[in-house]
């Protein structure tokens, strides 16, 4: 019957995972529209539910993901190419970081680079600390750094660089379900397989949706601030629909012709707004504190990366740490896809230290200029950003550029880099939802591409009506659990296989039970590898 009504629609997909994840996002926002409070009710139960008693997996899981990867960068796999033995990158490393922070965390910098820093130093996260000291400013910025950090570029670069394996070296589709061939071998490629896909697209749906409805936020608050726009819902989702609009038409130009040239125009718009801050702001102490916080966050980083807050009654963890990790993790399917497909060529060790390292550094310096900079705003008074802030998050960054000369142009170009990262959000998430919801032989159209931007867009609204930011946070949070679980077994299925190829085996080899005899403790490669 799906196949019947594919070729009415003139689709080419896989029936099962398009039409089972279209189905329930369709039903999501039907019935989250009339019957907003009570979805959004239940949502907040179950994100209760959740950080009361799985908070600690979430923290265990990033963390010991970390490790893992790090461990596999040093370790002899660090050599091991994503693709053949002879293959390079298809793009320079220039092209290919920018590629990588715009489809990453460019909107959530933007929204959260100063609100976050502040948040925590009028509210400090931790005991005995009092609002407003030093203390509470150092503790502001390691936390915010802690958040967005390795930690967060792990959750994508698990995804990003066991699809780069698998497709690239053993020729599997670039699907979440291939990851999991060494584990269930042809079954990867049925329904178990498809409902992998799904739990992916639906991931990938609800976690750039929330993405977009942030950014949303943000973009009505520019607005009001510059032009006198209101902020209410119905504005929200009309700004939603113009900019689901615009990725649709860059969607439809492709990777090459519309992300990249976007990805790579972006960073230069964001590049010239952090030399702005360091120009006609605190320039000493952005540079003493950039130094400092760099010190403080990898200092506390051993013990954070493990804390749950285990003798402490709060809600802090939940609303902040659980729901980040929960939001990258629901999203990291179409990151981590977005990102193996620009990795062609590179080994493991570049990659693991491209994709966390790289991206880390520029985010020290987003929070080094605008974190610090907001702190040393609120310390000296200048204006009474904490209250605006605590308030409404979205303000943050423009109200913040009030304590600047030209401050209307620097919030205009602000307004404009939101845009961009909106849209590069937007297209590349299409593109990927799109590649995991057809077969490798099959066109990708272009209707295809725009359907799911236009969903994005759709679940993104549908939220902001049902509560707003609480709603954000509450359906994320319960939503990132399932792929949490994905992720752990996709370490183990990576393992697997890279233990298989730097013995000579094939990943087809490891399925049948051929690889690893017990007779032999092989430690250097016994043949060259071979593709499935």
């Amino acid at each position: 019957m799906l196949e019947r009504l594919q070729r009415l629609l003139g689709l080419q997909t896989i029936p099962g995972v398009f039409f089972t994840s279209a189905g329930i996002a369709v039903l999501f926002v039907a019935v989250a529209v009339p019957y907003d409070k009570e979805v959004s009710g239940t949502f907040g139960i179950l994100t209760g539910w959740v950080a009361a008693n799985l908070g600690w997996f979430y923290i265990l899981s990033v963390t010991s993901l970390l490790l893992f990867l790090l461990a596999l960068a040093v370790s002899r796999y660090g050599t091991i190419r994503l693709g053949s033995d002879d293959s390079r990158p298809d793009y320079s490393n220039l092209t290919w970081f920018t590629m990588l922070f715009a489809a990453g965390i460019g909107t959530i910098l933007m929204f959260w680079g100063v609100a976050e820093p502040v948040s925590h130093f009028a509210n400090p996260p931790f005991e005995g600390v009092r609002p407003g000291s030093d203390q509470a400013a150092s503790d502001a910025m390691t936390v915010a750094l802690y958040h967005f950090g390795l930690h967060t570029w792990t959750i994508f670069a698990m995804p990003g660089l066991a699809i780069g394996y698998f497709a690239y070296r053993h020729n599997l589709p670039m699907r979440i379900s291939s990851l999991f061939y060494p584990i269930l071998g042809e079954r990867a490629f049925g329904p178990w397989g498809w409902a992998v896909d799904v739990i992916a697209v639906l991931g990938t749906l609800f976690g750039v949706a929330t993405s977009l409805g942030l950014g949303t936020l943000q973009l009505n608050s520019g607005l009001s601030y510059l032009f006198g726009i209101p902020s209410t819902g119905w504005v929200q989702v009309l700004l939603i629909a113009i900019i689901a609009s615009i990725a649709a038409t860059s969607v439809a130009l492709g990777l090459d012709k519309g992300v990249r040239r976007l990805s790579q125009l972006n960073i230069v718009l964001a590049i010239l707004l952090i030399l702005f801050v360091v120009a006609v702001g605190p320039t000493v102490f952005i540079a003493e504190g950039m130094v400092q916080s760099v010190g403080d966050y990898f200092d506390a980083l051993p013990w954070l990366a493990f804390w749950t807050e285990t003798f402490r009654e709060s809600d802090w963890q939940r609303q902040w740490t659980l729901f980040y990790w929960a939001w990258t993790i629901s999203w990291a399917p179409y990151v981590g896809i977005f990102i193996a497909r620009i990795s062609r060529g590179r080994t493991i060790r570049e990659f693991v230290a491209g994709v966390l390292f790289a991206p880390t550094a520029f985010t020290l310096v987003w929070f080094g200029v605008f974190g610090l900079s907001a702190i040393h705003v609120e310390m000296d008074g200048q204006i009474a950003l904490a209250a605006q802030v605590q308030q409404d998050p979205s303000v943050a960054i423009f109200a913040f550029l009030e304590a600047f000369p030209l401050a209307d142009a620097a919030s205009l170009l602000s307004v404009i880099i939101i845009i961009i990262f909106f849209t590069t959000s937007s297209d590349s998430a299409s593109l990927v939802i799109d590649m995991l919801t057809r077969r490798d032989d099959q066109p990708s159209l272009t209707r295809q591409r725009i359907f799911w931007a236009a969903a994005q867009g759709v679940i993104a609204a549908t939220l902001l009506l049902a509560g707003g930011l609480d709603a954000l946070q509450n359906v994320i949070t319960s939503l990132g659990l399932p792929f949490c679980v994905l992720l752990i077994f996709m370490a183990v299925a990576l393992f697997r296989a890279l233990r298989a190829d730097y013995q000579g085996y094939s990943v087809s080899e490891l399925v049948q039970g051929r690889a690893f005899p017990e007779v032999e403790a092989v430690a250097t490669p016994k043949k060259e590898s071979q593709n499935v």
